[in-house]
């Protein structure tokens, strides 16, 4: 980086691209190391290129696909998702999908307490009534105690 940033840096004051000595001075690093390095960004290398001593690896098995969901993650994802169903399948039905729409627990969207109360045809405040009630229901150490393993400190 320091380089490539070097290296702009005396295009623009020289004009020119700078040639690897004035690099090198301008960084206080060898010659050769200037080359290597220019060499090295110049060339592409394959993510199926062999590794190892057998050739049986690849570079590109090595590299972590940031995409991805981890195992680890995943497992937790899931297990919490069985407590979450556990804990809930305590309250009655209507009191379920008020709290699956209020916190997004299905589709990750959270619902206004006027959005549920329009799909149930009544008011916010009923809303929020049955939700203060589930969520006094949910609170109950017999339920919290299942989940709070998945609580941060």
């Amino acid at each position: 980086r320091q380089l490539l940033r070097v290296k702009r840096t005396l295009s623009m004051e020289l004009g020119r691209d700078p040639t690897p000595e004035e690099m090198s001075s301008e960084l206080n690093i060898s010659l050769e190391r200037v080359n290597m390095i220019l060499n090295t960004a110049q060339f592409p290398v394959s993510l199926e290129t062999p590794i190892g001593d057998d050739g049986t690896s690849q570079l590109g098995d090595f590299i972590e696909d940031t995409k991805s969901v981890k195992p680890a993650d995943a497992a937790c994802s899931q297990f919490l998702k069985e407590k979450i169903n556990e804990v809930m399948a305590g309250l009655t039905p209507r009191e379920q999908r008020v709290i699956n729409l209020r916190f997004g627990i299905d589709d990750g969207r959270s619902r206004t307490l006027e959005e549920v109360g329009h799909e149930f045809n009544v008011t916010r405040e009923r809303i929020r009534q049955i939700e203060a009630k589930a969520l006094r229901k949910l609170r109950h150490p017999s339920r919290s105690r299942k989940l709070r393993d998945f609580m941060e400190d």
